[in-house]
């Protein structure tokens, strides 16, 4: 059996004189939501609402980290050339001629800005998986309504810029649908 020493003593009465003028809680039970004031309740619904919202918006907006605008509107008639770091230009030379024979081929007509992104990532992440060299995109050259911007060539040239297994792109030769597509040349995965 052990009795206090005069430290743990001590102990106690500082404790007792530091909580002298506290007032004990009258409850221990949590406060429900429903017994908050009507003003704070509609403040925090309409905070949730606007975060929903905005996540929402985001959603939207980005889909595999592909926007479905276009930073640069390019006109219908303009050659489309991208090549990453370290791309060789023997080998981009090559892609422009058509030289480097394309594997597989989408074809974004019809489809809506939004479809044609969804419909472009997959395409090219599915091509890089199955260690397909090259690759056509077919965007069009929005024709078919004088007087609007060519939307999805750019967008296109955009979202490939941004796809991790593209090294460089271009517009396709004239048999191929010309600056209504383009060549793409994928990294092969080890």
């Amino acid at each position: 059996m052990s009795y206090p020493t005069d430290t743990e003593s001590n102990d106690d009465l500082d404790f007792s004189s530091a909580m002298q003028g506290v007032k004990p809680l009258s409850h221990d039970r949590h406060v429900a939501t429903k017994t908050l004031k009507p003003s704070l309740k509609a403040a925090r619904d309409q905070t949730s609402r606007y975060r929903r919202a905005a996540a929402a918006e985001e959603i939207e907006q980005v889909i595999d980290g592909l926007s479905s605008e276009a930073k640069e509107i390019i006109d219908s008639q303009d050659e489309l050339l991208f090549a990453a770091p370290g791309v060789q230009l023997r080998l981009l030379k090559r892609l422009r001629q058509g030289h480097i024979h394309w594997e597989a081929g989408l074809d974004l007509h019809g489809y809506s800005v939004d479809q044609a992104r969804d419909e472009l990532s997959t395409f090219i992440r599915d091509a890089a998986r199955q260690q397909m060299r090259a690759v056509i995109v077919v965007h069009g050259k929005a024709f078919t309504q004088p007087g609007q911007p060519a939307l999805l060539k750019s967008c296109v040239n955009d979202w490939l810029r941004q796809l991790d297994p593209v090294l460089a792109f271009c517009s396709a030769q004239p048999k191929d649908g010309g600056t209504g597509a383009v060549y793409v040349l994928l990294r092969r995965e080890r």
